[in-house]
């Protein structure tokens, strides 16, 4: 494999090394922000990154580079830069415990909310004020494998580029068009301006998940509308949603975590959306 490594003499990037330090920065979200880029860990989302065309540069160590010699290959042959770099700075580029060789770099993509609904997806998650990045991620996983085509991150919901996020969502971010908007409100007002209906998950919803889907109203294009697990959706949002749905319940446990329940409503919806001709 040819692979890029720094000068002769220089020997493998450090934690001192300006490229090295640069990229750490990147584990901020001001600094991720003002860059337009963000850090992507491990050979599974380095894979999905490459393959999404969004990697600028790879840190591995010679272990991590050689082990995944072919992916490196696809990775310079889209124009990336590859470099080698000591454990120690891979530790620091890495959130992880136990990193696995591999850091890429790589640009964000955002969509704008009107471009992803050009599209014309038939399932689309909204998160709402959500800011725990595993749940974040784990949802954005979730609606990636429910056929969503679009995932709102509204109001002052976490960074969808934050590393745990990226993490969780296992290459799911690179699959689904991911879109930042600052106002709820007016996010569900574009969504149904588009012909989704809009439907709030709340353990407190007037309307029972199965009797809806029983009654044949999930086979329509639609948005899920998600709060963050501690405090729920805000109530201007239950007000401007088309129906407020609950899951229902059926043993003793008081209620779904937020990433359960977003499973729940999104596979429903995947389901009687599959079901229409």
């Amino acid at each position: 494999m040819t692979q890029r490594h720094p000068r002769p003499g220089e020997g493998p990037y450090t934690v001192r090394t300006p490229r090295v330090v640069a990229a750490r920065r990147l584990q901020r979200r001001r600094e991720r922000d003002a860059a337009g880029l963000f850090l992507a860990e491990g050979p599974q989302a380095v894979r999905e990154a490459v393959a999404a065309a969004v990697v600028q540069e790879i840190f591995g160590t010679r272990d991590g580079l050689t082990r995944f010699a072919d992916l490196m290959g696809s990775a310079r042959g889209g124009g990336a830069r590859i470099s080698e770099v000591t454990e120690e700075a891979l530790a620091a580029l890495a959130e992880t415990v136990q990193p696995q060789g591999l850091v890429a770099v790589c640009a964000q993509q955002p969509v704008p909310l009107e471009k992803a609904l050009a599209h014309g997806p038939r399932l689309a998650a909204v998160l709402a004020e959500i800011r725990d990045p595993g749940n974040a991620g784990t949802v954005l996983r979730t609606a990636d494998a429910a056929g969503a085509g679009a995932v709102v991150f509204a109001g002052d919901a976490v960074d969808p580029y934050n590393g745990k996020c990226v993490r969780a969502s296992a290459g799911s971010l690179f699959h689904v068009d991911v879109v930042r908007s600052p106002d709820p409100a007016a996010a569900v007002s574009v969504l149904k301006g588009h012909g989704l209906t809009v439907l709030a998950a709340t353990g407190y919803g007037d309307t029972d998940l199965d009797a809806l889907a029983d009654s044949g109203r999930l086979a329509t294009p639609t948005a899920w509308l998600f709060g963050s697990e501690a405090h729920g959706l805000p109530g201007d949002l239950l007000e401007l949603a088309d129906a407020r749905v609950r899951v229902p319940i059926y043993g003793g446990a008081e209620s779904l975590n937020l990433a359960a329940a977003a499973a729940v409503c999104l596979y429903a919806s995947a389901r009687a959306l599959e079901a229409v001709p």
